[in-house]
């Protein structure tokens, strides 16, 4: 089994959350499966000093930092081929909203990469999982967002009655406005959406410890990995 992880540079503020990316990296190879990580070859929006938050005057590429995490081991998002792939994670951290979308300036109204989507949409029209962790689900509401499916897809960001250094209630707010239904979600827990093979899971977007952290991921991912195996038996089961 392959699992794509998407990633979108390195460093919490600017690129993927490392935390969430190497934890699903972990869990996914604990499963026995294959993670394939992918960016997208392009500049980041911006690069920031994570001790000050103040932004550096550099240019950095989201491939290249990616490739950091993924210890070289990662393709360009262009050469990668969904059908070589059998479900898709994505981790958080602002790169997502800064370099896969432009959600962290524009919110719901903002745009994204073209290649982001159509790369998330090549598993979702397939009905291959996707799992969207911390603030990924923004990126995979953008790329839904005027796509016909089965059913309002489920998303979660976190819940308003646990603490968290975001306005969870506006984030989930703007993915109502894209067509999905919000659901409130504990820290270490998870949304599945069984209609659109969909998984979510807030993660760092409420306040938690990284053991916190790493159980909701494990469950994100031990269902992404079930959802996977299922399908891949009732093919098989077909043919």
């Amino acid at each position: 089994m392959k699992i794509g992880v998407l990633l979108s540079g390195s460093g919490v503020y600017d690129g993927s959350e490392i935390h969430e990316s190497v934890l699903t990296l972990l869990a996914i190879d604990k499963l026995g499966a294959e993670a394939v990580c992918v960016a997208p070859n392009k500049n980041q929006h911006h690069v920031l000093n994570h001790m000050t938050g103040e932004e550096i005057e550099q240019t950095r590429n989201v491939l290249v930092e990616s490739a950091r995490i993924a210890r070289g081991n990662i393709l360009s998002l262009s050469n990668a081929n969904p059908d070589e792939l059998d479900a898709l994670a994505i981790p958080g951290g602002f790169g997502t909203a800064k370099n896969h979308t432009n959600w962290a300036f524009e919110g719901a109204d903002g745009i994204i990469d073209p290649e982001v989507r159509d790369f998330i949409l090549a598993f979702v029209k397939t009905g291959k999982p996707v799992a969207a962790m911390c603030m990924a689900p923004t990126t995979v509401a953008k790329a839904l967002e005027g796509v016909d499916m089965p059913a309002k897809p489920k998303l979660t960001v976190g819940t308003t009655e646990q603490s968290s250094p975001y306005d969870i209630k506006a984030i989930s707010e703007g993915m109502e406005k894209l067509g999905v239904n919000p659901i409130m979600c504990e820290k270490d827990s998870l949304v599945t959406d069984d209609i659109n093979n969909i998984i979510s899971s807030p993660c760092y977007m409420m306040d938690a410890t990284i053991t916190e952290i790493s159980e909701g991921i494990e469950k994100t991912i031990n269902k992404l990995v079930e959802i996977t195996a299922l399908a891949q038996d009732d093919e098989a089961i077909s043919k």
